[in-house]
């Protein structure tokens, strides 16, 4: 091992491993102990920031003073009660002090006109969204002295005799490899989507081709996952679960979403309609329809069909974030011949629909759950917004779902402490942010951020007084 000692070291410099290091370093100063901070990053400082640099940052507040309604009542839901609820209730409990905290450090924030024309909870952003985060808290984590080490990689946790982390072994860019003795590591830095053989043991053949939701992602290699079993940890979260979304495979923008689709019909490559468009909220249904696409429908791609109707909905124009303009056609059967789908099977589709669809579409509101529905025994029903097609020119977006991060990942407690298979923490050893399995079934939108925030903070106060009590018993 190299001879100087590095006291904490982070893992990952997103929203997770920034909060964790510039957590670690106040601590410290606060305790009046000499523990040295230091933020391994396998970027350049460029690109540094992981999903967090490209994301929205949408958080499920009402501001940043007041939780969204139900936020825990929510998240317990949503996982069918299988999510740590001591880890919740201590995100409930610090999240409104955790902003606070980073706006002391510069980030702002206001409430959006965000891209969900309809959510079940409401959300706030940081101005500047998550590159906002990243730019303001590595600025203060610097100043409070943290040292940063661009484009070295996390490969192996060293243990010492009584099973302790004792340092972790990292590559550089160019591959030389050394091991860097510390008294605590915190693990941040993301999941698993890149992994190919991974991914691919995971959610099957085919998902190493998953799209990414940004240039972020690729970062996100599941090594930190790796170490963390390799010395014992404990598994959790749905490993059959992933944030997707849907996404036009045409633009090369990060997060290109279309999510006017309760609007219109999803049809697959064989022109029919396959989910309920109109099951609920966007932000409810999007992650499921996102797999759905990947996992269930031929050539994995889906198309939304929509008329000029959708002009007449407010600000529809924030639903779609491609910069690519849909295909337009004045007839069904010639939008079917762009989308190399069979002209009779999408004419057969629209006609049904139609013909299901109420005659008085006069209760339409775009902007609530309006019960607007398909007749019964139509199937797949549509359960609100069911207008017509049939207001040429028609309109159409593909759309393929794009992995945004995975559900599985380490066991922690609530103090971000990762846990050994028989529940124990592991000596040393902290991890916060997507590399943690907290999801069951459905992530609750406008948290994945957030919870990176609260317990890389409190990862890295934990870490502190680990490396303090280490240090003292020598």
């Amino acid at each position: 091992m190299e001879s100087k000692r590095f006291g904490v070291v982070v893992v990952g410099g997103g929203a997770a491993g920034l909060a964790a290091a510039l957590g670690a370093a106040e601590a410290a100063r606060a305790a009046g102990v000499p523990v040295s901070i230091t933020l391994l990053e396998r970027s350049d400082e460029a690109e540094q920031g992981g999903n967090t640099r490209w994301s929205p940052a949408y958080m499920r507040l009402e501001s940043p003073e007041r939780l969204a309604d139900r936020f825990a009542e929510d998240m317990h839901a949503l996982s069918d009660g299988r999510s740590d609820p001591a880890y919740v209730e201590r995100l409930a409990r610090e999240a409104t002090a955790t902003l606070r905290w980073i706006s002391g450090h510069g980030v702002r924030f206001h409430a959006p006109k965000t891209y969900f024309l309809t959510a079940a909870a409401p959300r706030i952003q940081p101005v500047g969204g998550g590159a906002a985060i990243v730019r303001e808290l590595t600025a203060a984590a610097a100043a409070a002295g943290v040292a940063f080490r661009y484009g070295t990689t996390a490969e192996r946790l060293v243990r010492n005799a009584e099973d302790r982390i004792a340092g972790i072994e990292v590559s550089a860019a160019d591959g030389t490899l050394q091991t860097l003795a510390c008294d605590a590591v915190i693990l941040a830095c993301g999941g698993f989507e890149q992994d190919p053989a991974l991914m691919v043991r995971t959610f099957g053949s085919g998902a190493d081709a998953m799209r990414p939701i940004c240039e972020g992602t690729r970062f996100n290699r599941g090594e930190g996952i790796r170490m963390a079993f390799d010395v014992g940890a404990k598994a959790s979260g749905d490993w059959n679960g992933l944030h997707a979304e849907p996404v036009d495979p045409r633009s090369g923008k990060a997060e290109a979403v279309v999510l006017v689709y309760p609007y219109g019909v999803l049809v697959n490559t064989r022109g029919t309609r396959f989910v309920d468009e109109a099951s609920g909220r966007v932000d409810e249904t999007w992650e499921v329809f996102a797999r759905r696409i990947f996992f269930d429908q031929p050539e994995r791609i889906a198309y939304v069909i929509l008329d000029q109707r959708l002009h007449e909905i407010a600000n529809y124009e924030r639903a779609i974030l491609s910069d690519v303009a849909p295909l337009q056609a004045e007839s069904i059967e010639q939008l079917a011949a762009l989308l190399d789908v069979d002209p009779a099977a999408l004419r057969a589709t629209i006609d049904a629909y139609n013909a299901a669809a109420p005659a008085d579409d006069a209760t339409f509101d775009a902007m609530r759950l309006d019960g607007l529905r398909t007749r019964e025994g139509y199937v797949p029903p549509k359960s609100h917004w069911a207008r017509r097609i049939d207001r040429p020119p028609y309109l159409a977006y593909p759309v393929v779902c794009a992995i945004a991060y995975t559900f599985g990942g380490l066991a922690t407690n609530e103090h971000a402490e990762v846990l050994a298979q028989n529940g124990a923490p592991i000596p040393g050893l902290y991890a916060a942010g997507e590399i943690t399995g907290l999801y069951y079934g459905k992530a609750p939108g406008g948290t994945s951020v957030l919870r990176g925030l609260v317990f890389g903070r409190a990862a890295g106060a934990r870490a502190v007084a680990t490396a303090r009590a280490v240090q003292l018993s020598k």
